[in-house]
């Protein structure tokens, strides 16, 4: 096919265009000092892909005091004259970029790096933040009015950062859109047992220290990041099904409670991996600390975290959290539901898998416990606000979300769905609209009306 004069004139001008706009993107740019999270605009940044982190930290139980060095290694994803990364408080006295020292400045809880020279797109580059001071647990509404992060106990510390606290103690992207895999090494007192996530590579005492250092090899979302110390009573093994397990329990613990949490542990691992698909993690386990102040559990990747033995319940919910949560994370967190509707189905499916209560009776008492007039259905599920993103509605209501799909579809669908779903996005991040998209394709029928009553519509829906 042959052009006319003046349809060569025309595509010489597209073109010219076109390398306009290719030249002008290529520029060199500072990263963004976020990912453009609405709830947390400058959480997370722009212009790089984490992709490790090697965490060095040492921390003095009698001063409380943490002295870090955290080496990030990323890929930038434009030309980037600057590096942000996010960091709470605690003083930067060193910065590096590819083993040079580098020029930094401060605004809040941002850090600005500036290499000495452009960071090329694709190129892969190290940035190692030397740092230390104090670090301070965050409060609020957000996470049910209690403090949560690095909080201090009468022995070490307990860390659970959901949503926005590991920043605290590290510097870091901390959204959880930029997964990378860690290496953390902790120096504590000799007697006390540091317990973070994946596999333990080594443990050795040095002087009056002892160092651990854990290795997390599936990617990881900064806030499921833990670094909790303390006297613990440690059990290791494997599930029945063959799963390295690691539980440490606080021994003022120890005594009087019903709940065998290494059982527990196990029992459900396994069952999780039959519903859910594969376990997505090399060892699960638990981190149980006495923490009366954090009136709250956490699904720590590979080992869940909770501030006093919990309920059997809470047990199954944070372990299934390390499929719909950890290893499925949310894109942005106003789709919070894809994390807490899911594991709050999953005390139902439990439930109903111990013969106690169906499902269905679990939804219908959920139901039926709360009028009309309850503020619990004004919350809109599928964007639920910053201050109220834990609200028992995005549990509760998330979970009946569930089981109206369930009932809709049918059982070979919706247990076909669970697993697609983990496999689909494994490791990744994924959003309301995806799920959506999926349930209707393993379906085979169209959902958005029910989405819409349930997740996306306030007021109480009518059955």
């Amino acid at each position: 096919m042959a052009l006319s004069r003046s349809a060569r004139l025309g595509a010489l001008a597209a073109a010219a265009a076109s390398f306009l706009v290719i030249a002008a993107s290529s520029a060199p740019s500072p990263g963004a000092d976020g990912i453009g999270d609405s709830y947390f605009p400058q959480l997370g940044n722009g212009g790089f892909d984490a992709r490790h982190y090697a965490l060095d930290v040492a921390y003095d139980p009698a001063g409380g005091r943490l002295d870090g060095r955290t080496t990030i290694t990323a890929r930038a994803t434009r030309n980037l004259t600057s590096v942000d990364l996010d960091l709470q408080k605690l003083d930067v006295t060193r910065i590096e970029v590819n083993g040079r020292r580098t020029a930094f400045t401060r605004e809040g809880d941002e850090i600005r790096i500036t290499p000495r020279g452009v960071l090329p797109r694709g190129r892969t580059f190290t940035v190692a933040v030397t740092y230390g001071g104090v670090p301070e647990p965050l409060g609020g509404p957000i996470v049910f009015g209690s403090r949560y992060g690095w909080m201090k106990t009468g022995d070490g510390v307990f860390v659970a950062c959901e949503p926005n606290a590991a920043s605290t103690w590290f510097p870091s992207s901390d959204h959880p859109s930029d997964k990378a895999t860690y290496d953390i090494r902790v120096k504590a007192p000799k007697g006390l047992t540091a317990v973070s996530n994946g596999r333990l590579v080594s443990t050795y005492d040095k002087g009056g220290q002892t160092v651990t250092h854990w290795r997390e090899s599936r990617p990881m979302a900064t806030y499921l990041a833990t670094a909790t110390i303390g006297r613990f009573d440690v059990r290791t093994g494997r599930t029945a099904a063959g799963i390295p397990i690691y539980v440490a329990i606080d021994p003022a613990l120890a005594n009087g409670n019903s709940v065998d949490v290494y059982a527990v542990t196990a029992e459900a691992t396994d069952y999780w991996s039959q519903v859910f698909g594969p376990y997505p993690f090399e060892e699960t386990g638990a981190i149980v600390d006495e923490m009366p102040e954090a009136g709250f559990s956490l699904e720590v990747q590979s080992k869940p975290a909770y501030s006093a033995v919990r309920s059997e319940s809470t047990i199954v919910h944070e372990l299934a959290h390390q499929w719909f949560g950890d290893s499925v994370s949310v894109e942005r967190w106003k789709d919070i539901w894809l994390n807490e509707g899911f594991a709050t189905y999953a005390q139902w499916l439990w439930a109903e898998h111990k013969g106690t209560r169906s499902a269905h009776d679990s939804f219908r008492a959920a139901y039926d416990a709360r009028p009309a007039d309850s503020a619990f259905w004004q919350i809109r599920v599928a964007d639920p606000q910053r201050d109220t993103m834990f609200a028992p509605a995005v549990y509760q209501r998330g979970a009946m979300t569930l089981q109206a799909l369930r009932e809709r579809i049918g059982d070979t669908a919706f247990f076909k769905l669970l697993p697609a779903w983990t496999e689909l996005h494994r490791y990744g991040n994924a959003n309301t609209g995806d799920f959506v998209r999926l349930a209707e394709k393993v379906s085979g029928r169209p959902l958005d009306d029910l989405f819409q009553k349930w997740i996306y519509n306030t007021g109480k829906p009518v059955l």
